[in-house]
C-alpha cells in the first residue's frame, strides 16, 4: 500500500470548472452508500445529484475536493455557513486512499475552515462509518460530542440515521 504524507494531502475549495470531476466523484459515493440506504440509480445510471447542485448553487453551502499527490481522493459538502449549525452533508474518500488518515486530516481541514458547532449523520450499518465518525469525534471534540438517532426524512423504511455533534474551535 502506498502511504501518504500529511504534505500530500490538499483540501480546496471546488470551483464551478471541477463540478465535472465533483459530479463523478458524487457517483461514487452514492454508489457505496447505496449499501446502506437501498438506493438505485436512474434508467440513465445516475444517482439524484440534487445535493451536487446545492453545493455549487446553494447559499450557506460550500463543495470541497480532496487529492493526494494531485490526484483526486474525495469530496465534501457543507452546508448551514450561514446559520448557526454546520452540517457536514457529504463525505467521501475513494477505497484506494481510505485507511490512511487522509479522511481524519481532510475533516480536520474542512471543518477547521468553519469554527463552530457542528453535525454529521451517518448510517448505523455502516460499521467503518460509526468507528470513523467516532474517530473524529474523539480527536476535534475529546468528551464533548455525543451521538443521536434521527429519522430519516422521507423514508420512514430506513433505519434512523446516526448524528454526532460537536464544536471546533479555531
Amino acid at each position: 500500500m502506498t502511504e501518504f504524507p500529511a504534505q500530500d494531502l490538499l483540501v480546496r475549495p471546488a470551483t464551478p470548472a471541477d463540478r465535472p470531476a465533483v459530479e463523478r466523484l458524487w457517483l461514487m459515493f452514492r454508489h457505496d452508500l447505496s449499501e446502506f440506504d437501498g438506493t438505485l440509480p436512474a434508467p440513465d445510471g445516475h444517482f439524484r445529484t440534487e445535493r451536487v447542485e446545492h453545493a455549487f448553487t446553494a447559499p450557506g453551502w460550500a463543495p470541497y475536493l480532496l487529492s493526494c499527490d494531485g490526484r483526486l481522493a474525495g469530496l465534501a459538502f457543507v452546508r448551514g455557513l450561514d446559520g448557526p449549525m454546520r452540517v457536514l452533508n457529504s463525505f467521501f474518500v475513494v477505497r484506494a486512499a481510505r485507511r490512511r488518515g487522509i479522511g481524519l486530516r481532510a475533516v480536520r481541514a474542512v471543518l477547521g475552515r468553519h469554527p463552530g458547532p457542528w453535525e454529521i449523520a451517518f448510517q448505523e450499518a455502516n460499521t467503518a462509518a460509526v468507528r470513523f465518525w467516532e474517530r473524529v469525534a474523539d480527536d476535534l471534540a475529546p468528551g464533548a460530542w455525543n451521538r443521536e438517532p434521527r429519522p430519516v426524512p422521507g423514508r420512514p423504511e430506513l433505519p434512523p440515521d446516526q448524528w454526532i455533534s460537536f464544536s471546533v474551535r479555531r
